[in-house]
């Protein structure tokens, strides 16, 4: 039970999910952390509006939110929201398809449970060079 998908929107979405909740680990050892469980939720643009205002008291869209639920010295447990409308919008804006979008963001999620961070223009070529190693691996 180490990685679960749940859909409040759009199931249809992700295809290869086998593939997915097999590839998903890798991620965390090759970045030498433990993984215990993780659980990705899809959700539309409003559903992850909210949780963006109640939460962390932002008051726009935007296509992931994580939380670390990890004790300390623990495996790592989370929970990744991904909003599919938000996915859709940046891959047309990006000139990329929504399969590739939808990946990048599933593997942003867990490089941010990893440690990795996105807030200076540094740590976002980082994340994104990351992003891209991981994304080449699991489309090989």
């Amino acid at each position: 039970m180490k990685v679960q998908f749940f859909f409040i929107k759009n199931e249809s979405v992700l295809k290869d999910r086998t593939k997915l909740k097999q590839f998903i680990p890798t991620v965390f050892s090759k970045e030498k952390k433990k993984l215990g469980s993780l659980l990705y939720i899809f959700c539309s643009d409003d559903y992850l509006l909210e949780i963006n205002k109640a939460y962390l008291k932002h008051n726009y869209y935007t296509d992931i939110i994580t939380f670390s639920l990890s004790e300390l010295n623990r495996p790592i447990e989370g929970e990744i929201y991904i909003s599919v409308d938000r996915v859709r919008d940046n891959a047309l804006q990006l000139g990329t398809t929504i399969k590739e979008e939808l990946h990048r963001v599933i593997f942003h999620g867990a490089l941010h449970l990893c440690g990795y961070k996105d807030k200076s223009s540094k740590e976002e070529a980082l994340m994104r060079k990351v992003e891209g190693k991981y994304l080449d691996l699991y489309f090989a």
